[in-house]
């Protein structure tokens, strides 16, 4: 067994989180093994290819595209979602009006942005700062827009009792899921829309759907089926709201002339477009509504084994890692008699998701072309979709995990016992809630000088709602 040795620098604690400029100063160029574990790591290359993959299919799609960026929450990030060399979008969807002011204060590229969505149905104590940050918004740019989700009437009720603004909005529609909405073809929703139509206060730009169930996809085939059932889902209900507005001319004629924008994806059935050519292959039909079709997700820059297991994307589709080390070693006390160890990564580190692959995460080398990085070991992808590895993260405390022997792979047991002061590689399940944990980001990338090996920049997050 190796000999631990300690860092050849002190560590200084970092008490609060540092300007980037800090951060650069005392990380950029240093090796990826010098950090502080528990440590979150980005490859941009692999991030950039996301991107730049989503616009080419959505856009091979002759539809629009709507970027989610509650996943990393940086401006880094956004900037790449925006634009890629494979095309740009200049709509984005917020889960916080924090998030949405960071992009305005941020300066990420908002001079492209037109379109901001506020991607909770409202609430009301939320109006003073949503008007707040549309005025910011049109201070930069005279056309951009700041758009809300409804869902309810009582919503509909405080926009009228906020003042004479009108805001522009969506309907959020429920194909089935019960995530948020109503149901498609439902009395509630012909009520609702009817509410809104009338309403001096609410404009509906368009019908938006989000497919959450869509996660437990493992086939191309089911993923698909999801998309579809969003498509005809917001279909179905902006032909209910024309119908409504056949009866109201005098509206129709003078606030709606454009079609209504149909939003739908998640990144599961996002990532059905780079593998259906057409959305009429998807769809089996023409929009009876004759609305436009909008793309929207969020995950896709990153990823994660929730991914891996739809069977859409690949091992090198997955952006991030956290770095964890070895704390300590148990031989053979595992059930059955097998190994355990325990890592300084627990469920702060990597959150208390877990999904169909099983565990908490899954220790795994970080290879690409150009190079390979941590623990060396047996891996690849199962059939199931789950992540073929050594050691998974088994069990979690808060603030350590424990590493069980993998049992999606038959050869685990005879890999080498885990060493004291080592440092692994762990992809966890829920890209989104393990990111929420840390305050920066190391950024590397596999196409630079220094690979997977130095940190080549840091983002930091916003926090908060």
């Amino acid at each position: 067994m190796a000999q631990y040795q300690l860092p050849p620098q002190s560590f200084t604690p970092d008490v609060t989180t540092p300007p980037k400029g800090t951060l650069l100063a005392k990380y950029k160029g240093a090796p990826v093994t010098s950090v502080r574990t528990p440590a979150l790591f980005i490859d941009q290359a692999v991030f950039k290819r996301n991107c730049a993959r989503m616009h080419s299919s959505v856009k091979a799609w002759g539809a629009s595209f709507r970027a989610h960026v509650k996943t990393h929450k940086t401006v880094e990030g956004v900037r790449l979602q925006l634009q890629s060399g494979a095309g740009t979008t200049t709509a984005v969807v917020v889960s916080t009006i924090m998030e949405a002011w960071e992009i305005v204060r941020g300066g990420a590229n908002l001079s492209h942005i037109f379109q901001i969505l506020y991607g909770l149905p409202v609430a009301p104590s939320k109006l003073a700062d949503l008007a707040k940050l549309e005025h910011a918004m049109q201070t930069v740019n005279p056309n951009a827009c700041l758009r809300l989700m409804i869902d309810n009437i009582y919503q509909v009720r405080a926009l009228e009792s906020y003042g004479e603004k009108v805001w522009s909005t969506f309907v959020k529609v429920d194909h089935g899921g019960h995530r948020a909405g109503l149901p498609v073809g439902s009395d509630a929703l012909r009520e609702l829309v009817t509410t809104m139509i009338e309403s001096p206060s609410v404009h509906i730009h368009g019908f938006y759907c989000h497919a959450g169930d869509s996660y437990a996809s493992t086939t191309l085939h089911q993923a698909s089926s999801f998309l579809t059932v969003e498509m005809h889902a917001v279909d179905a209900a902006a032909t209910m709201a024309l119908s409504i507005l056949e009866a109201r001319p005098e509206i129709n004629s003078s606030k709606y002339k454009k079609p209504f924008v149909l939003s739908v994806g998640s990144t599961p059935t996002a990532h059905t477009t780079h593998l259906v050519s057409s959305p009429a292959d998807a769809l089996a039909q023409e929009f009876t509504s004759g609305g436009v079709l909008e793309i929207h997700a969020g995950n896709y820059p990153v990823c994660d084994l929730q991914q891996l297991h739809t069977g859409l994307i690949g091992l090198g589709d997955v952006a991030h890692r956290v770095l964890a080390s070895v704390i300590s070693v148990y031989p053979a006390r595992g059930e059955g008699g097998v190994d355990e160890a325990m890592c300084d990564a627990g469920g702060i580190a990597m959150s208390r998701d877990t999904g169909p692959s099983g565990g908490f995460g899954d220790v795994v080398p970080w290879v690409t072309s150009s190079g390979e990085s941590g623990v060396q070991g047996n891996y690849g992808m199962l059939e199931d979709g789950s992540v073929k590895c050594d050691w998974r993260l088994g069990r979690c405390s808060q603030e350590h995990g424990i590493l069980t022997r993998s049992k999606t792979n038959p050869q685990a047991s005879s890999s080498p016992l885990l060493t004291p002061g080592e440092h692994i590689w762990i992809i966890g399940q829920h890209a989104c809630l393990t990111l929420a944990a840390y305050p920066w980001y190391y950024i590397v990338d596999s196409d630079a000088p220094g690979g997977l090996e130095t940190v080549m920049d840091v983002w930091v997050p916003w926090k908060g709602w």
